[in-house]
């Protein structure tokens, strides 16, 4: 088989687990095709971007200080995870490269006096680079013929959205192809860093927070892998976050349209746009435990199963966010107000994360990220009121949104009212409703008091800790 291991900073935080990855690796690679995605070590991601900071205040002494700790942490990892001393030092030598290489560039912002999201890419990526040092050392020291390569390197090219970038498929693919194959085909496995990418001028993007996942399967579409792992610290996809209901199990298998709805709304065991290039190419995804391999797992792929009786999977919690409510009888009958709406917060960069809207047309109400609602608030007062169509512009940030997934929703005559009455019983009132045509997704919003014991109630209802 062609399989992607992507491994994240939880399962790359010590010398121990590097060692643990590198054993996977070698066992799986003995009959199959591997190439590894590593991820940035634990922890290090945050204080690159504290980094990325600390130079707008031109703090030298803090800057000196987070270097330090990287350097210490990458170096510590490095001996203790390679015993032999040559690659021990060539591993150290590279390490010590980039870190002055990171260091001269916050030199360069600093004496510009400003940071752009292409200088912050550039900074943020260094964790990744790090990291494949470390893990391919790892590799090469037990025995296997590893080469590292930067995302850019592999062959991902993306467009110039840096932070957020977006991958040019067709000459990524190409790209990946050409450079990776070959290597498969001779027994080598390629290391290469997550979440990094070039544009087409070769400057440095990345893919977003959590873009490792992103990167593993664009290098599984391209190959055309059999299966993409992504291997974290939890067993595959649950019916609830287990921290809330102790009896929350591992969901066995979920398509792509069931999965994208789980990570939009809370699962944080992948990241939702990775699942694009593995829809389009039918490419399995495997969500695992790095730490209990063969343990339990989610198998996401094409097939849409529905178990008899079943009609909900799962129920997450989206926590930190805040509904803001305009209303007016000047709504009822004018065109355009939910498009002012919209094009208020596309320019203050604010993400709608639900909307609803009654049929008088009087109400509109919308549920955003909780750090963005005094902004949304001021911008929205200042563009629509005193226009002569909106009243009032109102926010609660004592909310929460519970979402209920399941491919059984679709056509099931009920589901709603399971949901109501469940939440009924336990005296929890319901402040906003919304469910698209799909079927696969119920999001309700409730005061965030009441948020863990509906989360308890609905998977009582729907029997999710049973298969």
């Amino acid at each position: 088989m062609k399989i992607i291991m992507k491994f994240g900073g939880t399962s790359l935080g010590s010398a121990d687990k590097v060692r643990n990855v590198s054993k996977i690796v070698k066992d799986y690679s003995v009959n199959n095709q591997i190439i590894l995605v590593a991820s940035a070590l634990s922890g290090v991601t945050n204080s690159l971007v504290r980094l990325s900071e600390l130079v707008k205040t031109s703090n030298s002494e803090k800057i000196v200080n987070e270097l330090e700790k990287l350097s210490e942490l990458h170096t510590n990892i490095s001996k203790n995870s390679i015993k032999d001393p040559n690659i021990e030092n060539e591993v150290l030598e590279s390490i010590s490269s980039i870190l002055d290489e990171l260091k001269r560039l916050l030199e360069g912002i600093i004496s510009l006096g400003e940071i752009t999201p292409r200088s912050r890419d550039r900074i943020i990526s260094f964790g990744e680079r790090l990291s494949v040092l470390v893990v391919t050392g790892a590799l090469k020291d037990i025995g296997i013929n590893a080469k590292k390569f930067t995302g850019a390197e592999a062959g991902i090219v993306t467009d110039e959205e840096y932070g957020e970038a977006n991958p040019l498929m067709s000459i990524t693919k190409m790209k990946i192809s050409k450079t990776l194959q070959p290597l498969l085909s001779k027994g080598i496995v390629p290391v290469v860093t997550g979440f990094m990418a070039a544009t087409q001028t070769g400057d440095i993007t990345t893919l977003g927070r959590g873009g490792s996942d992103f990167t593993a399967t664009i290098l599984g579409a391209a190959i055309s892998a059999d299966e993409v792992w992504i291997c974290t610290d939890v067993n595959g996809m649950m019916t609830t976050d287990p921290k809330i209901m102790p009896n929350a199990r591992t969901i066995p298998q979920l398509s792509y349209s069931e999965a994208l709805e789980m990570t939009v709304f809370g699962a944080k065991a992948l990241h939702p746009r990775a699942l694009e290039p593995a829809q389009e190419n039918k490419i399995s995804v495997r969500v695992k435990n790095t730490f209990n391999l063969s343990g339990s797992d989610t198998l996401i792929s094409n097939d849409q199963s529905i178990v008899r009786g079943k009609v909900a999977k799962s129920v997450a919690l989206i926590k930190d966010v805040a509904m803001v409510n305009i209303g007016g009888a000047g709504m009822v009958g004018k065109p355009g107000i939910a498009a002012k709406v919209f094009d208020t917060f596309a320019r203050e960069g604010i993400n709608i994360l639900m909307i609803s809207q009654s049929v008088s047309e009087a109400n509109i109400s919308l549920v955003i990220r909780r750090n963005h609602l005094e902004k949304a608030v001021n911008t929205l007062e200042i563009s629509l009121l005193g226009r002569g169509f909106v009243n009032s512009v109102n926010a609660e940030d004592d909310v929460g949104v519970i979402a209920v997934v399941g491919a059984g929703m679709q056509g099931s005559q009920g589901v709603a009212a399971r949901v109501f009455n469940a939440l009924a019983k336990k005296g929890i009132n319901i402040r906003m409703i919304a469910q698209g045509s799909s079927e696969l997704n119920i999001s309700i919003v409730i005061k965030e008091k009441n948020c863990e014991n509906a989360v308890k109630a609905i998977h009582e209802e729907f029997e999710m800790d049973t298969p």
